[in-house]
């Protein structure tokens, strides 16, 4: 059996991993519908989709597909009722605070990796105060590539002055367990947040799966 060494730094997914944004773009994705007085749909509805971002809340709110001549508009709208309001509901899941002070405690670092845009993630990193210690923070649009592509992986072990793989990724998307694999680091599939088929998720071939933030610092290795 392969030993596993402890890494020197751990990177995050976002949204879904780190914070529960889906209240604000719940709300930002339904606010479209009653601006068209449209009836207002049940937060459940969109809860499940959020960790697909624009996407997925515009298949919620309209059954809006990708390919839908309109889509762009609806995108660009969705995106700026977000943007006005992207903190009034969002929350530090429960548990990812200890864990980031357990982490801190054990000498390693930790940075962010995340598919949303500087648009967002700036105002973000300024208004919260889990940023505070983040050795780095790379946006969708920090590099040419996006998720599931491993350059933004690449560009935050880079800025945490180290080799991808004293790196280990933690992403509740399948396109974050594909893009650590690339990197070379260790993947974890965070199995809270939005999640919620089991069977899924082991599919998705991540080295580990957590139910729970605290689940984190028992798999790093001692030494």
């Amino acid at each position: 059996m392969t030993t596993i060494p402890k890494p020197k730094a751990v990177l995050f997914d976002l949204d879904g991993t780190l914070i529960d944004s889906a209240p604000d773009l719940a709300a930002a994705a339904d606010k479209m519908r009653t601006d068209r007085g449209l009836p207002s749909l049940e937060y459940a509805l969109y809860r499940p989709m959020a960790g697909s971002g624009a996407r997925g809340m515009l298949h919620v709110a309209f059954g809006m597909p990708e390919a839908h001549a309109d889509y762009e508009n609806f995108k660009n709208e969705f995106l700026n009722n977000y943007q006005q309001a992207m903190t009034l509901k969002t929350t530090v899941f429960s548990g990812v605070t200890d864990m980031l002070s357990a982490l801190q405690a054990m000498g390693l670092r930790w940075g962010v990796v995340t598919n949303k845009s500087q648009r967002f993630t700036i105002p973000l990193s300024q208004q919260m105060d889990l940023f505070k210690t983040a050795g780095a923070v790379v946006s969708g649009d920090t590099t040419p590539h996006a998720k599931p592509h491993p350059a933004p992986l690449f560009e935050a072990a880079r800025l945490l002055g180290l080799p991808p793989y004293d790196c280990w990724y933690v992403g509740d998307d399948e396109r974050d367990i594909v893009a650590g694999k690339a990197a070379g680091m260790v993947t974890v599939a965070a199995n809270y947040g939005y999640l919620g088929v089991e069977t899924e998720v082991l599919q998705w071939g991540a080295d580990f799966v957590i139910h729970h933030p605290d689940e984190l610092a028992d798999l790093l290795p001692k030494a």
